[in-house]
């Protein structure tokens, strides 16, 4: 959690950065506008054009070196294979999986949070997001330090099947996924008020905001990552009802970690067909994806520990 921390720090200072840049930019284009800048004749270019052209360049050039950019993701590289270490000695002290309580359940989640961010910013420049998943890692870990922490203890009969192998690993992998698209949803949120804030000659606080891809580009990003974890979800919920038949004799009976599953299965299928709407493009689609992440913590910091049933062993 310390390694993360100062992670989080690096990339809040990139963040820093990219606000002074786009200050300076929107400075210049006010002085332009003071000294009677317009369009010309011939075609020239407006004030409004030269301030993103800068701001596009500043974001380009100066960020992609940025040394403080560069510290976080070498920070969070280095949090990883600490957090990784200790996921597997928690296993090795265990005898089994690491994932059969709730405090297993969040370093085994949060753990594959990062890896997912990591392997993807290997294939897309996301590193503009580190401030959001590192500081998301570091509330759940030290949630879970705090509140759920337990010694190692023996599996539970209904624990003991090769299910909990694949079920968990797969709920927690795509949870993953889904943690990345709210990432990039809420992200894009800032940018698509900043875009309709421009329509209407007016300014946003957030100025770091200018200096990041489109809401068209985020929704994209986000929809991509957020189908991978909606497939991977649908397994979770298939795997979970045979093991529920193997474990209590039927597939599905209505328990309330089972409801909620099944809920959040449904939040990310009305995601992904209100997305394939045109009408349901933009700050909706992005609502529906941070709704459905929302359940998903409510699922797992809410339902495990506060509500009664087969699945209340997960609380402990």
């Amino acid at each position: 959690m310390g390694v993360y921390a100062f992670a989080f720090i690096a990339f809040s200072i990139d963040l820093a950065r990219r606000s002074s840049a786009a200050g300076a930019a929107q400075g210049d284009g006010q002085l332009a506008a003071e000294s009677g800048s317009s369009v010309t004749a011939a075609g020239g270019t407006t004030t409004l054009t030269r301030i993103s052209t800068r701001i596009a360049n500043d974001a380009a050039t100066p960020y992609g070196r940025s040394a403080s950019l560069r510290v976080g993701v070498s920070l969070t590289v280095l949090a990883w294979a600490l957090h990784l270490a200790a996921t597997v000695l928690r296993g090795i002290a265990a005898e089994r999986v690491p994932w059969a309580n709730m405090y297993e359940f969040a370093m085994i989640g949060t753990l594959l949070i990062m890896t997912v961010f990591l392997i993807v910013l290997t294939r897309a420049d996301l590193r503009f997001l580190g401030t959001f998943v590192t500081g998301l890692v570091l509330i759940l870990l030290g949630i879970a330090a705090l509140r759920y922490y337990v010694e190692v203890a023996p599996l539970p009969p209904a624990l003991q099947s090769v299910w909990l192998v694949i079920h968990v690993f797969v709920a927690s992998l795509g949870t993953g996924f889904f943690a990345l698209g709210f990432a990039l949803s809420t992200v894009q949120l800032l940018q698509f008020r900043r875009e309709s804030l421009m329509a209407e000659d007016r300014v946003t606080r957030l100025r770091f905001v200018a200096t990041l891809p489109s809401s068209a580009t985020l929704e994209n990003l986000a929809y991509r990552v957020n189908i991978i974890g909606f497939i991977l979800w649908t397994f979770t919920l298939m795997a979970g009802s045979v093991w529920a038949e193997q474990a209590w004799g039927r597939y599905w009976g209505w328990d309330t970690k089972e409801v909620w599953t099944f809920i959040i299965w449904v939040v990310y299928a009305g995601y992904i067909h209100a997305r394939a709407t045109r009408g349901w493009r933009g700050s909706r689609s992005a609502w529906l994806a941070i709704i459905g992440f929302s359940a998903v913590l409510f699922n797992f910091g809410i339902v495990n520990v506060f509500f009664k049933g087969l699945h209340s062993y997960s609380g402990l």
